[in-house]
């Protein structure tokens, strides 16, 4: 990059198109719900597929959303693009990187469905029967009842997720993968670590998490959305690896 050159000067074009969609997705988020009068998040966020609100599209949609309570959300999931996305893609070429990308975050967001199918009722349940007064057992029943299926997917709108975390944590599981002994230094962290490890140490964590989130102890973070990412784009890093249509570049020495 030259001085004369811009910010993204010489960065390849798929992670530089993507930065710039989330970025302006971002800003749009602040500026077009006092003029279309709804919250973008109810159109474009992943809902649960039995929410009222729920819409095919947001499969695809989510992923270019983020918070709009801080700068914190998007600034991680796009420097991590930025930082492991420009590597990734000229590695696999700007085609291949992209259907990755897309492909990452669309598995992340139909393993976080299958997890809200098996746990909505544990966090949904609760908060009818508190309000009704009424035990567990005949908040269930009333909740299942054919005469609440239309109130009921109003109530399942509570569960929505927006972010491109999903691709991204299928980023670093492509680059843990395609360059396994990559040293890397974390942020607080003086001492290296190899790619292989931090990978290995982030699925632990995420795993770690996402369990003691289904059992209730929720931090607000779709941590089974980021194991989908890393599941699906394990299976096709492997699947071209054994193909042998990836090439490392002479780096996966390191």
């Amino acid at each position: 990059m030259n001085s004369r050159g811009s910010i993204f000067s010489g960065m390849p074009p798929v992670t530089k198109n993507l930065l710039i969609i989330n970025f302006i997705v971002w800003l749009a988020m602040f500026v077009l719900p006092s003029k279309i009068g709804t919250n973008l998040e109810s159109l474009g966020g992943l809902h649960y597929w039995g929410a009222s609100d729920f819409n095919p599209v947001q499969l695809l949609t989510y992923m270019f959303m983020h918070s709009t309570g801080g700068f914190a959300h998007i600034f991680f999931n796009m420097f991590t693009l930025w930082m492991f996305g420009m590597t990734l893609e000229r590695t696999l070429g700007s085609a291949r990187f992209l259907f990755y990308y897309v492909a990452c975050g669309i598995g992340a967001a139909l393993v976080q469905e299958v997890v809200w199918m098996l746990t909505w009722e544990s966090t949904l349940v609760p908060l009818f029967a508190n309000a009704a007064h009424i035990d567990f057992p005949e908040a269930r029943e009333v909740l299942n009842s054919p005469a609440m299926d239309s109130q009921l997917k109003q109530y399942l709108n509570i569960f929505v997720t927006i972010g491109a975390s999903g691709a991204i944590y299928g980023i670093l599981l492509a680059f843990g993968m395609i360059y396994p002994n990559v040293p890397l230094y974390l942020f607080f962290v003086p001492i290296p670590i190899k790619a292989k490890w931090m990978v290995t140490g982030m699925i632990v964590i995420e795993l770690l998490i996402g369990l003691s989130e289904a059992a209730g102890r929720s931090d607000g973070v779709a941590h089974f959305a980021h194991l989908g990412g890393m599941i699906f784009g394990f299976f096709m890093i492997w699947y071209w690896k054994k193909k042998g249509t990836i090439s490392t570049g002479g780096y996966g020495g390191y």
